[in-house]
């Protein structure tokens, strides 16, 4: 009886631990600062990608549930060191072509938007149709072709 006095303890406290979100960040390297982006991959973007791959993530009521928090903050963390669109423009133009091509590569193989982020009907909208996906796919592709590399 002891022992779940003690791990219902353990959950009250970390709730009580601050969590830093990833919100508000600079915008001024993003990736429309320079590349066309239509308002239908905008929205594409925003929906399935920008949780996780900017510096502005909307976090859904149930990250104010530690650890469910941390864990999805490290998750978010995780995704921006692979792919940040806020920070796009600071990338060199061979990391930038690099990146797009990665984007047109996970999208065909179905590896992003990670399974877990729609899971039991979350993020709704970031689950992509095949038409949204080839939108995807097209602008990346086009973005790509725009780079110059020294």
């Amino acid at each position: 009886m002891k022992k779940y006095y003690i791990i219902i303890g353990v959950i009250v406290i970390i709730q009580l631990i601050p969590m830093t979100k990833n919100q508000n960040g600079p915008e001024t390297a993003s990736i429309d600062k320079k590349y066309k982006v239509p308002e239908e991959v905008a929205v594409i973007l925003k929906d399935a990608c920008y949780d996780c791959h900017s510096n502005n993530t909307e976090y859904p009521w149930y990250t104010k549930i530690q650890p469910v928090g941390f864990w999805l903050n490290h998750h978010v963390n995780e995704g921006k060191e692979h792919l940040n669109f806020s920070e796009f423009l600071s990338y060199p133009a061979t990391r930038q072509s690099k990146k797009l091509e990665e984007v047109v590569e996970t999208i065909e193989e179905g590896e992003m938007p990670l399974a877990s982020y729609t899971y039991f009907g979350l993020h709704k909208n970031a689950k992509l149709s095949e038409a949204q996906k080839q939108v995807l796919i097209n602008w990346a592709k086009s973005v790509k072709s725009e780079i110059v590399i020294p």
